[in-house]
């Protein structure tokens, strides 16, 4: 069972919680994630991505692609396209 069920998340709230976690991964707090700037500027590498990736979909019970960090770069982008993927998934 995940964390979360397909229920209407705001924006607001899945980026609070992708920047917790980002945070978390860097040993930093969350109030130093820039939303706006490039994981990877952060050295955010692979194995990294892949464990925000798996912590996604443990949280929002939905599976993704390993490729979203790298085509939505940022936490806001990646937030924007999560929102978008929780709604095309419809309610549980």
């Amino acid at each position: 069972m995940t964390e979360s069920t397909l229920q209407e998340h705001s924006l607001e709230e899945i980026r609070a919680w992708l920047t917790e976690r980002v945070a978390e991964m860097l040993e930093t707090p969350a109030t130093e994630v820039d939303p706006d700037r490039s994981l990877a500027d952060y050295g955010l590498d692979s194995v990294s991505a892949f464990t925000v990736i798996a912590d996604v979909e443990d949280h929002f019970g939905l599976f993704i692609e390993p490729t979203l960090l790298w085509d939505h770069p940022s936490v806001n982008g990646v937030s924007e396209a999560l929102l978008a993927e929780l709604k095309k998934a419809g309610p549980a």
